[in-house]
């Protein structure tokens, strides 16, 4: 089976007990805590993928939203220095 790609936008805030929540409007159901920013961009590759491979195996269409990358493909990177 070939493997796909998808973009999908993440929104990052920080919750009033100072970790930190990362969610995704084109993919429901992603929800990820973590006490840094650092964190939840490590674990949401990990969930989104568990969801997306659950929803394939279960035979739920994909969200319209979720789009494969074209190139050049620009990314912001968060440096903690």
């Amino acid at each position: 089976m070939k493997t796909r790609q998808y973009i999908l936008p993440l929104k990052i805030e920080r919750l009033e007990d100072g970790r930190y929540l990362a969610r995704s409007l084109r993919l429901p159901g992603l929800n990820v805590q973590g006490d840094s920013m650092e964190e939840v961009m490590k674990l949401a590759p990990k969930v989104a993928r568990s969801l997306i491979s659950a929803m394939k195996s279960k035979g739920v269409p994909l969200p319209r939203g979720l789009t494969s990358p074209k190139t050049p493909l620009t990314l912001k990177l968060l440096i903690a220095v």
